[in-house]
């Protein structure tokens, strides 16, 4: 047991563990098992792969219509079977061959959780389509640059978004039509996307109709999902069909062998409902979230916006056993006054992934849910899960974001990229696996500098323990990520540079216990210059998304401390707050 296990009061329970990882992997790899292995060759890597993954998601889908009359989507008051839903994406789907889309082709969805939202994705994948998954929070400006991009050919959005996006579409000339769900539109090449779906409620009168005939292999591209990258404007990395239906197998694998970890029998699968939280242009919410749950026939319940009251409501209504995301969710659920007029009990997990948890919220969610809580790493470029554990695993390294699960390795590498460091020493991760993307849409430079063999360099500092477990020391150098909101220093810092009076500027994350951090700025006026902490805070959000403003911002009199290199020594900073 580790010294943090022991600190949050975490005590093994008597004959825990009852098999060790290497017995576990054993028995739920072998031969004819669920999570049998096998080597492929992937863009000449050779890669070892889940067997019993579904071929692409089109087959994700097929599997997912079977469940019929089982509740598929709640949203609201709006319900939403698997028979409906499919219904509903087969219907799109041969509207958006209609509209000219083929095979690589980009369709773009930017939309709030809606239930709107599984049908756009699954019509895009399941022709062949490329999804291209843009940040809600996204300012106009920036979504337009989402869809220029990628070449966007047919983009399915809510009106909220859509308001944004308008005045940007002549500029787009890639852009053929454009559906609008949940607004009044009219105009040549957008129409609502309830002309052709109808609203969800009534997806069951929808024709049941199979999906257009369309050959998609594994390793066909599937996605585009934006990350924050190590230079300007956000990169998008190209995931393939294999890439989100690994993470079924991955999940499902994590629960399986903490059941054998502590001695018990596989249970009978069951219908589970989900709370998700978590907006769906991420990965973990889409590729760690959805594809799982429509594996398993799950129910899935989505929000407006997060509220721990209404959270509450739905948790008791719903009889919700799954929740969490980002460990702000669940230090909101643990904190907030109103928790003990709810029954609560059904919630089973609470796990989270997409920011820096403290150990003693892992104790908290033992100790006030009955709860047994999840965690795990993972990234954009990775279409999320490399690690993970969870349940009594997680309690005893609570510090830990899991070891790889068995398709997945992880080395951790020298500074200059040149050798492999020894167990307990930190350098930068790699990982590789079936999960790891192509690479970055159309920016092979970038590409050739992130992916190398196979494996992907994370830019996180790390550390293995001789058991192979990983434990993250630091994130992405200038990257600060806001309750799973990856925000890019130098995008803020570019914009505060365009005010007249600052002539110096640099974003810290400042730690925060519910958001993991938030962003902060320092800044140096020009002489005889004056400006205001709202003010510049003002100007940045009238350029970029509100998650990205800096909370606080104070003035330096003095131009801020460099090495010799010029690069700002940011560390120094932190006690200016």
């Amino acid at each position: 047991m580790g010294t943090l296990a022991k600190s949050i009061g975490w005590k093994a329970p008597a004959g825990w563990p009852a098999l060790n990882r290497e017995q576990c992997e054993k028995i739920l790899t072998a031969h004819g098992q669920r999570f049998e292995m096998e080597t492929l060759d992937i863009g000449g890597i050779p890669t070892r792969v889940w067997k019993n993954a579904p071929e692409n998601l089109r087959v994700l889908a097929m599997v997912g219509a079977g469940y019929a009359d089982r509740e598929f989507l709640v949203y609201e008051d709006e319900r939403v079977t698997y028979d409906a839903w499919f219904r509903a994406v087969s219907s799109l789907a041969h509207e958006l061959q209609r509209q000219g889309v083929e095979k690589g082709d980009r369709v773009a969805l930017a939309m709030r959780n809606l239930p709107e939202w599984p049908v756009a994705f699954f019509a895009a994948v399941t022709i062949g389509a490329i999804c291209v998954p843009l940040n809600a929070w996204w300012t106009g400006d920036e979504l337009a640059y989402g869809l220029q991009n990628s070449g966007t050919k047919v983009l399915i959005c809510d009106d909220e978004r859509w308001q944004r996006i308008a005045p940007h579409v002549a500029d787009i000339p890639s852009l053929k039509a454009s559906f609008v769900s949940r607004g009044d539109v009219s105009g040549e090449g957008v129409q609502t996307l309830e002309s052709v779906i109808g609203t969800p409620e009534n997806y069951s009168d929808l024709p049941q109709q199979a999906l257009p005939e369309v050959t998609i292999a594994p390793d066909d591209d599937a996605t585009i999902f934006y990350t924050s990258g190590t230079t300007g404007r956000p990169k998008g990395a190209l995931g393939t069909h294999r890439n989100l239906c690994t993470n079924i197998l991955s999940s499902g694998y994590n629960a399986a062998c903490a059941v054998l970890r502590r001695g018990e029998e596989m249970p009978e699968p069951s219908p589970r409902t989900t709370l998700t939280v978590i907006p769906l242009f991420h990965v973990t919410a889409c590729s760690a979230g959805l594809m799982g749950n429509i594996a398993a026939g799950n129910k899935l319940v989505f929000m407006y916006k997060w509220d721990p009251v209404k959270a509450f409501e739905i948790i008791e209504r719903e009889k919700v056993h799954a929740t969490g995301g980002v460990p702000t969710i669940a230090w909101q659920l643990i904190e907030h006054p109103e928790r003990k007029n709810y029954d609560l009990s059904s919630i089973e997990a609470i796990a989270y992934g997409g920011a820096p948890s403290a150990p003693e919220l892992v104790r908290k969610i033992h100790e006030v849910f009955g709860a047994l809580p999840g965690n795990g790493w993972g990234m954009t470029e990775t279409m999320a899960t490399v690690t993970s554990h969870s349940s009594e695993d997680y309690l005893n390294r609570p510090d830990s974001c899991g070891p790889p699960v068995p398709v997945a390795d992880l080395r951790i590498m020298s500074e200059d990229a040149a050798h492999e460091l020894p167990a307990g020493e930190i350098g930068e991760l790699w990982a590789r696996g079936p999960m790891v993307v192509k690479g970055y849409w159309e920016n092979s430079e970038a590409t050739a500098e992130t992916f190398v063999d196979g494996w992907v360099r994370t830019g996180d500092l790390a550390r293995l323990d001789e058991e192979g477990w990983c434990y993250i020391a630091d994130r992405a150098k200038d990257m600060i990520i806001r309750g799973g909101e990856n925000i890019y220093s130098s995008e803020v810092e570019n914009v505060l540079y365009d005010h007249p009076a600052v002539t110096d500027a640099a974003l810290i994350g400042l730690p925060h216990q519910q958001l993991g951090e938030e962003p902060a700025a320092v800044v140096h006026l020009a002489p005889g210059t004056h400006a205001t902490e709202a003010e510049l805070q003002e100007w940045v959000a009238g350029r970029l998304a509100k998650f990205k403003v800096p909370v606080r911002i104070v003035f330096s009199k003095e131009t801020l401390l460099r090495n010799a290199n010029g690069k700002i020594l940011k560390k120094e900073l932190a006690t200016l707050f």
